[in-house]
């Protein structure tokens, strides 16, 4: 409450000139950030086409619920759409894609019920340009935003709020998104949590985790699963795959462990 405005440049997408170190442009997520959604998510770079017509592009899916496609060159907003199945925080977007904070859900003395809680986090996404799909590790949650300082000018973050956000109503998915409007094609369960990071290959697979202690690779064109590995811990960061004396591998990190594997001759 005491940093009325859009506290530029927090919660941004930030393009800068690495030659000169100057600011090309800057897109801010979420405007006077009273909920800690951050910009921790992963952007992703994407050649595509918009009506038609090639556009360099970047996409991010933000943890507060938002899926946002802006042109990379200018920094402009191309679409703005919600890729989870329910928010209250927000009372829509504003003409240049940003979204409209919802006064009513902010942190309050006996606490405000938010949605999405966190509806995803810093493991990286990733991008088939065969499928056209952004496949994005998600949760649908409540938090409960709680304030703790109701002085004008409070010390620390938000005025004191705080709160168990993404406590509640948990339900986890890999989604699968058109990179053109944001519409989620396909939707996997997860057992148990929803940021997990992810790994699309040119041999057409989608690897991940499904919650539960599993590797799995999936069908990037469906969200079916092709084949799984139970490992002793639930891996959240993305796997990675390099070639090696001619073998392809595929390396994923679980607790303290890091797994390899490879097709078998």
């Amino acid at each position: 409450q005491s940093r009325k405005g859009d506290n530029l440049f927090t919660c941004s997408l930030v393009a800068i000139n690495p030659d000169t170190g100057k600011i090309a442009w800057y897109y801010q997520t979420s405007p006077h950030d009273t909920h800690d959604w951050d910009s921790a998510q992963v952007p992703v770079l994407i050649d595509g086409q918009i009506d038609g017509r090639p556009r360099k592009l970047v996409a991010q899916a933000a943890r507060n619920g938002y899926y946002f496609l802006i042109d990379r060159t200018n920094g402009r907003s191309v679409q703005t759409v919600p890729y989870v199945d329910f928010m209250n925080w927000s009372l829509g977007v504003t003409d240049k894609g940003q979204p409209i904070n919802n006064p009513a859900k902010d942190a309050s003395v006996s606490g405000t019920l938010v949605s999405p809680g966190s509806a995803t986090n810093w493991p990286p996404p990733s991008f088939s340009p065969k499928t056209g799909l952004l496949y994005v590790g998600t949760s649908q949650s409540y938090g409960l935003q709680y304030l703790t300082d109701t002085d004008e000018r409070p010390e620390g973050y938000g005025g004191g709020a705080v709160g168990g956000a993404g406590s509640g109503g948990r339900e986890g998915y890999i989604k699968a998104l058109d990179y053109r409007t944001g519409k989620v094609r396909w939707r996997h369960p997860l057992t148990e949590g929803g940021a997990l990071g992810l790994l699309t290959t040119a041999g057409d697979l989608l690897f991940g985790g499904d919650g539960s202690g599993n590797f799995v690779a999936y069908n990037p064109a469906t969200g079916d699963p092709l084949w799984h590995a139970g490992l002793h811990a639930t891996p959240s960061n993305a796997p990675i795959t390099f070639m090696l004396d001619g073998r392809q591998f595929v390396v994923i990190g679980a607790g303290d462990t890091l797994y390899a594997f490879t097709l078998a001759r």
